[in-house]
């Protein structure tokens, strides 16, 4: 890289440091409380595109970038198991970075503005849930073994319903202790629907799927330590 070619250096640094920033911090921070991933995405954006800046050539930059997807699926944090959607938004960050290496001349800006404004537009529909319905999957360990049974499926979602106080729509059976009388449920419901009762009804925040990952959820509102996978 030459003295001709720091401003178009500068500017790819700035894109991709804006483009970052948005989908961290505008987008991916409003649809959580967990906050301890946004140094992990940040850092990882701008020094990967760094990286990619300083190789010379462009087919070794793509393959770089290639290789950088394939070690973050291998590894995946392997000190602290990362959730999915902190592994999209991963995946997202260490994307960018490469695709916004590309900038060699002015003539990429259009391209790479649109690419980028597709990405970050694309982030904000899912995460706004604009036509889509996601559901939210918890597990619980159940103690009434007899509702259980498929012929008392209605019983059962009744009483998780009024146990937990989530809309539960169905509930699968993944493992049965006879020897305690206990049963690993896990449990899907509408994560909109339940913002909007805890809300309206004023009281504490239910703890998300991905925040509950690792843990098994009693009814009860206690946590058990999930055996390790």
């Amino acid at each position: 890289m030459t003295l001709g070619d720091l401003p178009v250096f500068l500017l790819g640094a700035l894109l991709n440091l804006v483009v970052a920033l948005l989908v961290v911090r505008l987008i991916y921070c409003r649809g959580t409380q967990d906050k301890s991933f946004v140094l992990s995405f940040l850092s990882i954006n701008v020094v990967i595109y760094f990286l990619l800046q300083f190789l010379t050539g462009v087919e070794l930059s793509v393959g770089f970038g290639l290789g950088l997807f394939a070690v973050f699926s291998v590894l995946r944090y392997r000190t602290d198991e990362v959730p999915i959607r902190e592994m999209a938004y991963l995946f997202v960050v260490i994307g960018l970075a490469v695709m916004n290496s590309f900038l060699r001349s002015i003539d990429d800006l259009v391209k790479l503005l649109i690419a980028n404004g597709t990405i970050v537009a694309l982030l904000y529909v899912l995460e706004r849930e604009w036509g889509f319905r996601f559901e939210t999957s918890k597990r619980v360990i159940y103690e009434m073994i007899g509702l259980i049974t498929p012929a008392n499926r209605e019983l059962l979602l009744a009483d998780l319903r009024n146990r937990t106080g989530l809309p539960v729509k169905r509930a699968e059976v993944v493992s049965i202790d006879f020897l305690r009388d206990t049963a690993e449920l896990r449990i899907y419901y509408d994560e909109r629907a339940t913002a909007g009762r805890t809300s309206q009804a004023g009281g504490s925040p239910v703890v998300s799927g991905q925040e509950a990952d690792g843990m098994a959820w009693r009814p009860d509102g206690r946590a058990a330590a999930e055996n390790a996978r």
